[in-house]
C-alpha cells in the first residue's frame, strides 16, 4: 500500500480525530450525514442527526492539554465560521432555517474525548 503524501501530518490527524469523534457520536445514538462539508464560508467537520435535529459538529484535537484543552481552541470567530458554513449548507440543501439545528462541540485532547452539545448559539 502506498503512503498518503498528499496530506500533511496535521490534515492526517485531524482525519483520524474526526473519525473518532464519528465514531463516539454514533455510539451515543446520533447518526451520520455528511463529513468534511466546504464552502466559501468554512468546513464543517460532522454534520450528524439526532432525533429531529440536524446536527453541526466542531472536531478539535490536541495531542495534551499544555496549552489548553482542545475544547477551547474554539473561540468566537471560529463560531461564526461554522454557522456560515451551516447556513449556506441549509440553503443548498433547500432546508428551511425553521428546522431544529445544534452545534456541538467534540474535543479530543490526547486519548480523553469530550463531547459539548449545544456548545453554542447561531440566530438565523
Amino acid at each position: 500500500m502506498k503512503a498518503d503524501t498528499t496530506r500533511t501530518d496535521k490534515q492526517i490527524s485531524g482525519l483520524l480525530s474526526e473519525q473518532r469523534a464519528e465514531a463516539f457520536l454514533q455510539a451515543k445514538g446520533l447518526v451520520p450525514v455528511e463529513r468534511n462539508f466546504l464552502c466559501k464560508s468554512g468546513e464543517i467537520d460532522l454534520i450528524m442527526r439526532d432525533r429531529e435535529s440536524l446536527v453541526f459538529v466542531e472536531v478539535r484535537f490536541r495531542k495534551n492539554a499544555n496549552f489548553g484543552s482542545a475544547l477551547e481552541t474554539v473561540n468566537r470567530s471560529k463560531q461564526k465560521k461554522v454557522i456560515a458554513a451551516a447556513q449556506f449548507y441549509l440553503r443548498k440543501q433547500g432546508l428551511s432555517a425553521n428546522i431544529a439545528i445544534r452545534f456541538d462541540v467534540v474535543g479530543i485532547t490526547g486519548d480523553d474525548i469530550q463531547w459539548v452539545s449545544s456548545a453554542f448559539d447561531a440566530e438565523f
